[in-house]
C-alpha cells in the first residue's frame, strides 16, 4: 500500500505526534508498505529522519515548535503528489496537514484515517484566551473529523475528550506503541559523561515541552517543597519549550537550581533512553496529555511513572502495581514521589511487562483497520 502520513511537526523528535507519526511511517515500511512522512519542513533543524518524507514550505507558530504551510503552495509538493495515487491516507492533525490529506484521499478515492490526539480546546484557550474563539476552534476541529472515513483515538479517556468536544460519530481506540531499546554500555557512558549525576541519590525525571500546561511548575514546587522536608532528591528536565526561561528562573527562585539538570531539547534516542533508565521515578503529573509517549518509553526501560489520578496520562496505570496515582496539587506530588520511591524498582519491571506495546505488534491491527477500509471503500 501507499499510504500518506500527515502532521505539522518535522522533525517528528520536537513533538509526540511527529515521533509517533514517524514510528507509523518505519514500521509501515518495515513490513513493506510504502509510507510517507508528510509534513512542513524546518530549515531551523535540519535533522533528517529513517523514513522518506514528503516536505512543503511552512512558517513557525508563535511559541510553539510547530509549523503550518499551505502544501499545494510549495511547487515540489505539488509535482510529486501530482504522480502519486494513495490507498490510504491518514492524518494526525485536523489543520492543514489533514486538510490536504482530505483532498488527497478525495482526489484518490482513498479511505481517510483521522487520529485525534491533543486537547485542542486547552490549545486554543491559552492562545487566544477567550472561551468563545476556543469554542469556535473545536467545532472547526469537530468538523474536520466529521469528514473522515474512520476516527481513532489513542485510548478511551481521549475519545470522551473528542466526544466532549461534540463528535457524534463512532471511535476506534488504536494506542500508540513503544520499542524497548536495548543500550549499549558505551550509550550508558556517553549519557553519564554529558550529564553528570550524583550517585546514590533518588532520581526523578520529566521529558517533554517546558511548558506550564504540562504542569511542569507543580514539579518544581513540588521538589522545592521536599528538599524543605530534608529530602535528598536529583531531578532531569528534558526538553525545550516556550516556558523554559520561567522554569529556570524558579527553580533558582525555589533555591533547588542545584539539584535540578536541565538538559534541553534532546535528540539522540539512547541518550533519552539512558537517562530513563538511569531514573528512579518519572515524575509526569500533566493533566493536558492524553497518552505521553514519555511514560510508556520510560516505562520500556524499567522506570515508573507518577501521574494524576483521572487523567488521560494515567488510563492502564494501577497504583502501586505499574505506576502511581496522586492528585493535582503540589503537596500530592511531593507525597507521591515520596511514597513511590521505596517500591520503584519493582513497579518499575511490572510497568515494563504490561504499558508498552511493540510497534510492530500494533501496526498488524494498523493495517487490518486500513485494508478493511480499502475493501469497504471499494464496495461503496
Amino acid at each position: 500500500m501507499l499510504i500518506g502520513q500527515f502532521c505539522e511537526t518535522y522533525p517528528p523528535t520536537l513533538d509526540g505526534v511527529g515521533r509517533v507519526m514517524l514510528s507509523y511511517c518505519q514500521s509501515l515500511n518495515a513490513l513493506g508498505h510504502q509510507a510517507l512522512y508528510i509534513a512542513p519542513n524546518n530549515p531551523l533543524y535540519p535533522e533528517r529522519v529513517d523514513c522518506e518524507t514528503l516536505l512543503y514550505d511552512g512558517i513557525r507558530v508563535p511559541g510553539e515548535p510547530y509549523r503550518v504551510g499551505i502544501p499545494r503552495l510549495s511547487k515540489s509538493y505539488r509535482n510529486a503528489t501530482s504522480h502519486m495515487r494513495f490507498d490510504v491516507v491518514h492524518a494526525h492533525s485536523p489543520f492543514f496537514g489533514g486538510r490536504e490529506a482530505r483532498r488527497l484521499a478525495r482526489r484518490d478515492g482513498a479511505p481517510l484515517v483521522a487520529t485525534f490526539h491533543s486537547k485542542y480546546y486547552d490549545d486554543f484557550y491559552k492562545a487566544t484566551g477567550s472561551k468563545m474563539l476556543a469554542e469556535m476552534g473545536v467545532r472547526f476541529v469537530v468538523d474536520f473529523f466529521d469528514t473522515c472515513d474512520e476516527v481513532w483515538a489513542v485510548n478511551d479517556k481521549t475519545a470522551e475528550v473528542l466526544k466532549s468536544y461534540g463528535y457524534r460519530g463512532e471511535i476506534v481506540t488504536m494506542p500508540n506503541g513503544t520499542n524497548r531499546l536495548n543500550l549499549s554500555e558505551q550509550d550508558r557512558r556517553h549519557a553519564e559523561q554529558r550529564f553528570p549525576l550524583r550517585q546514590g541519590v533518588p532520581t526523578l525525571i520529566f521529558a517533554g515541552q517546558q511548558n506550564k500546561k504540562k504542569n511542569t511548575e507543580s514539579v518544581l514546587r513540588a521538589c522545592a517543597l521536599l528538599k524543605n522536608r530534608n529530602f535528598d532528591f536529583q531531578l532531569i528536565m528534558i526538553g525545550d519549550g516556550p516556558d523554559a526561561h520561567f522554569l529556570h528562573t524558579l527553580a533558582h527562585d525555589l533555591d533547588i537550581d542545584g539539584r535540578v539538570l536541565f538538559t534541553g531539547f534532546l535528540s539522540h534516542r539512547p541518550t533519552v533512553m539512558a537517562l530513563y533508565e538511569r531514573a528512579d521515578l518519572m515524575v509526569f503529573p500533566s493533566i493536558y496529555d492524553n497518552a505521553p509517549m514519555v511514560v510508556r518509553e520510560a516505562a520500556a526501560m524499567g522506570t515508573p511513572a507518577l501521574l494524576v489520578e483521572g487523567s488521560c496520562a494515567a488510563e492502564g496505570v494501577t497504583h502501586g502495581e505499574n505506576g502511581y496515582l496522586c492528585r493535582n496539587t503540589v503537596e500530592s506530588i511531593a507525597d507521591g514521589i515520596q511514597a513511590a520511591l521505596p517500591t520503584a524498582r519493582s513497579v518499575g519491571q511490572r510497568a515494563r511487562d504490561t504499558i508498552p506495546i511493540p510497534w510492530d505488534t500494533l501496526m498488524l491491527q494498523v493495517v487490518a483497520r486500513y485494508e478493511a477500509l480499502i475493501a469497504r471503500k471499494a464496495r461503496d
